[in-house]
């Protein structure tokens, strides 16, 4: 495993109304067509007395070069979800209320194949490589990355507002 820099920490929350398997699809979907390889790393769901707690952890991985890779993180904690029913233009619709919290983080990998790593002289090349030949590189790949995990924070955002306004 490379070297991650983080680039970007962010969390949203949302107490209301919302359409759980909409959320999560929206999610799905900006990640798919992203081109992120999305792997669903934990799915727990206990039925407390409030309604439903669901935690999920999802990492999107996307190779970017033969030395990075992108890696988006995802921890869901939803709280006290229960079915709910409103109204909307006359027709009644089935969603959901409760808490809704998803922290983003977003790192760079480098050298994410160890292959600068097996030994001390190795070490030495790849630190040099990385302060003075590839320095602006590492710099436009961590700005590419800020502006795609904000661009998913603040879809993410609107999205839920959209939503929570039924």
């Amino acid at each position: 495993m490379g070297e991650k820099n983080n680039v970007l920490e962010n969390s949203i929350k949302h107490k209301g109304f919302f359409n759980f398997s909409e959320v999560y699809n929206f999610c799905y979907n900006w990640f798919k067509d992203k081109r992120y390889n999305l792997s669903e790393d934990e799915y727990t769901e206990k039925l407390q007395s409030n309604g439903k707690e669901i935690v999920i952890k999802w990492t999107a991985k996307k190779k970017v070069s033969d030395y990075f890779k992108e890696i988006i993180n995802l921890k869901w904690h939803v709280l006290g979800m229960v079915d709910a029913e409103v109204e909307i233009e006359g027709k009644k619709q089935k969603t959901n209320k409760g808490e809704i919290k998803i922290k983003v983080s977003a790192d760079l990998e480098k050298d994410y194949e160890d292959n600068w790593t097996k030994t001390p002289f190795y070490k030495f090349l790849r630190g040099t490589y990385e302060k003075y030949v590839i320095k602006k590189t590492i710099d436009l790949y961590e700005g590419r990355l800020e502006d795609n995990a904000k661009e998913f924070y603040e879809d993410l955002k609107a999205f839920l507002n959209l939503e929570g306004k039924t």
